[in-house]
């Protein structure tokens, strides 16, 4: 046996044993002659690949007997006649091949050629690009990331043709080999910011990312177990994630996972909504007041009026009505957090239902469950009122991590006011800025209080009021 046929022997026993072939069911090995004249087998997993594809490929190279004898001239110029095919590459290591073909990628060894070629012929199974069901807009784009990072960085780089725009692809995780896209435009996110990120994300040693962005948050930010402020943003909006690279921040995206991580991140950065700059300045601005408006009043409605409830004498005679008038069997504070908890349950509850009774049962169950409470002493009508509003100005804003930190929180207060009356009021509220005061986040150039600290006037206003967008000046001069 010549000393090609021995190289070529072996190279098949070590793909064969690597993707444990005749055991794995997927794994797909296709025998033939390269040309009519040279053996050559041609590896893929099933699922990963484009069938009609590797047809083509594989009858293209059964018949290119002139890349046949190019290869016992020049390795080099085999390689550039293998396949009509963009995407073609060697490997030499085994355990690059490893993580090639099981990232999808087709893998090609020829008696005479020493190394492995790699052919990118992924078609991954994926649902299609549709909406997101939590972050819905009124106007605007109906698209939404999907589970793949190639057609997620398309929907991106659709609305951002510039040079500028940079995909930095790093992988993670031992077993997993994630692929990270760490997406920045040059000349607008602080590359000191991006170098940092990306070292840090190379320098993480773990297994893999089995819950996407929420593990790589865990190994990027070292969190305290006892500040339940979101750390990091997340969008499954490319135009939010596009706008969001103009104005200078870092998106990260991780395969498998149909959302984008959005560096670095402010607590008022959760206040957006990318539906008030699909309107107007005047209607913009109007849904942005109301919203942030409503969710501020839900925070401080039920630990307030709570707190009105232990020191009645304060309440001036004309505004009396909203001082407890229930008949229920239980103290105030405990329906408070009663129905706070059972809120939640009829979330999880409607999570699990069926689509097609979702919303039915959920009304239901919710009109049921409240009007028997209160015939039977549980609950108080105010109570219900209250609480009712809470659980509905909630989801002014779309996100669940900022929404549920704020429900902790005045879940702490009530207990804090049931303690100590008003001064309970006033020490959740100063415990509530402290944590997101010393909440950590991604380190950036700026911190979890911009822009209020370092203060930017511009960007505050910003912020609470939908501003008219104005031309750059000085791209116009040079366009």
């Amino acid at each position: 046996m010549s000393k090609a046929s021995e190289t070529f022997v072996c190279q098949k026993n070590r793909l064969d044993e690597m993707m444990h072939y005749g055991t794995n069911f997927d794994t797909v090995r296709k025998e033939f002659l390269y040309g009519g004249k040279l053996p050559a087998v041609y590896y893929y997993i099933n699922g990963f690949g484009n069938g009609e594809l590797a047809e083509r490929l594989l009858a293209y190279m059964m018949g290119n007997s002139v890349g046949a004898d190019i290869l016992g001239k020049s390795e080099e110029t085999f390689l550039m006649n293998v396949l009509p095919f963009a995407e073609v590459g060697e490997k030499r290591e085994l355990e690059d091949v490893r993580v090639a073909v099981y990232s999808g990628n087709a893998v090609l060894i020829v008696e005479g050629y020493e190394g492995y070629i790699v052919v990118d012929t992924r078609k991954y199974p994926a649902r299609s690009i549709e909406e997101p069901a939590k972050d819905k807009v009124l106007r605007g784009s109906k698209d939404g990331f999907a589970e793949a990072l190639v057609p997620n960085s398309a929907l991106i780089r659709r609305r951002i043709r510039d040079d500028r725009l940079i995909f930095r692809k790093i992988t993670v995780g031992v077993n997993t080999s994630t692929d990270i896209l760490v997406c920045y435009m040059e000349q607008y996110a602080d590359m000191k910011f991006v170098t940092g990120l990306c070292r840090q994300i190379e320098e993480l040693n773990t297994k893999g990312l089995n819950l996407g962005h929420e593990s790589l948050a865990e190994l990027l930010i070292k969190k305290k177990w006892y500040n339940p402020f979101p750390k990091i943003r997340y969008t499954e909006r490319p135009d939010a994630a596009a706008a969001m690279l103009m104005e200078g921040s870092v998106i990260v995206l991780c395969d498998n996972y149909p959302a984008a991580m959005i560096l670095p991140t402010s607590i008022f950065d959760f206040l957006q909504d990318t539906d008030d700059f699909y309107f107007s300045p005047i209607i913009g601005g109007y849904m942005k007041m109301v919203r942030n408006a409503v969710y501020a009043f839900s925070l401080l409605l039920t630990p307030f009026w709570y707190t009105l409830q232990t020191v009645p004498q304060i309440v001036p005679e004309n505004l009396s009505f909203i001082l407890y008038q229930g008949k229920s069997f239980l103290p105030l504070f405990w329906q408070l957090i009663l129905v706070e908890i059972a809120i939640d349950g009829l979330k999880l509850a409607s999570l699990n239902t069926p689509d097609t009774l979702s919303n039915s049962l959920s009304v239901i169950s919710a009109l049921v469950l409240g009007d028997l409470a209160i015939g039977v002493g549980w609950l108080s009508e105010q109570v219900i009122l209250y609480m009712a509003f809470v659980a509905i100005a909630n989801f002014t804003q779309p996100s669940y991590e900022l929404g549920y930190a704020f429900k902790f929180m005045r879940m702490v207060t009530l207990v804090l006011i049931a303690l100590f009356s008003y001064w309970g009021l006033i020490a959740g509220i100063v415990w509530t800025v402290i944590l997101i005061v010393t909440n950590n986040s991604v380190d950036g150039g700026r911190g979890y209080l911009y822009p209020l600290y370092p203060f930017n006037a511009r960007a505050l206003f910003r912020l609470f009021f939908r501003a008219k967008l104005k031309g750059d000046k000085c791209l116009q001069k040079e366009n």
